[in-house]
């Protein structure tokens, strides 16, 4: 009984032991602060013309981070291109939407946007005038790390990142969401940047024949890229304004939450090793 008894006691303490172990640990974890956004409203000239574009970052964080330019869907550069850079900034990055038509514009209606949009898709150096100088005014920002640069881009804005990098911007990775993938032709020689597609699978605006080019372009050069369909996601699938803009203008757009979930950690992962 007197052994049973020590025995209990020896437990005891080395249960106290360790609860005052994990207590101590706890007191000596750094408290981790909520993001702090600080937003700007900017403007940048580039083309002989003014551009409305908009920076985003956590000033609870020192130093130089990770940035991040963010290109809006043919609507122009909106609320919803607004919303992904602020997200981004709460992961840790810098991050910019772009205004690549300038002054501003946006459209209410898709006659309106294709008209804002075809032009760029013309002439890809146009785009790329416009894009780097949005690329020149984040790099001014003392918080953006000048040596790690992405860019993302949505329907629009996706076919938009994809040229820019095989235009040979000095990006370290590009994301497109539910963007166009046919472009400029491809150069193993310009290309920098690492890709990242997300793609709808159920995509009536990019069918299968323009995905299957597509990866024979990559693959021919031996590109560095990542390709992610989402079964039964279809245009615009990352807005949750898109169902209704969809049935507003009968075009073949909707929301679909499980993709954007799955597109948007799939980016983080991207990001997580490109940008690191």
């Amino acid at each position: 009984m007197k052994q049973f008894r020590l025995f209990t006691a020896a437990i005891i303490v080395a249960a106290f032991s360790l609860t005052s172990c994990n207590n101590d640990e706890k007191k000596t974890e750094p408290e981790m602060k909520e993001p702090t956004l600080k937003e700007e409203n900017i403007t940048y000239t580039g083309d002989s013309i003014t551009m409305n574009g908009y920076v985003v970052y956590d000033e609870n964080m020192e130093g130089a981070r990770p940035a991040v330019l963010v290109v809006h869907e043919w609507w122009g550069m909106n609320e919803y291109a607004k919303m992904r850079a602020r997200e981004l900034a709460k992961l840790g990055y810098i991050a910019m939407a772009v205004d690549m038509y300038g002054d501003g514009k946006q459209a209410d209606n898709p006659d309106s946007a294709g008209k804002l949009a075809t032009p760029f898709y013309m002439d890809p150096q146009m785009a790329k005038t416009r894009f780097d100088a949005a690329l020149t005014k984040l790099k001014t920002y003392s918080q953006a790390d000048v040596n790690k640069v992405a860019a993302i881009g949505y329907c629009f804005g996706g076919a938009m990142v994809l040229n820019m990098a095989k235009l040979g911007e000095d990006l370290k990775a590009v994301v497109s969401f539910h963007g166009n993938l046919i472009g400029v032709p491809i150069n193993k020689d310009l290309l920098k940047a690492q890709v990242l597609v997300c793609h709808g699978a159920a995509d009536p605006f990019v069918p299968q024949a323009e995905v299957d080019q597509f990866k024979k372009q990559m693959d021919s050069i031996g590109a560095k890229y990542t390709f992610k369909a989402y079964q039964g996601a279809t245009h615009a699938f990352t807005n949750p304004n898109a169902t209704a803009m969809g049935e507003k203008f009968k075009i073949p757009i909707k929301y679909d939450a499980a993709a954007d979930s799955a597109s948007w950690k799939d980016m983080k992962d991207f990001f997580s090793t490109t940008l690191k």
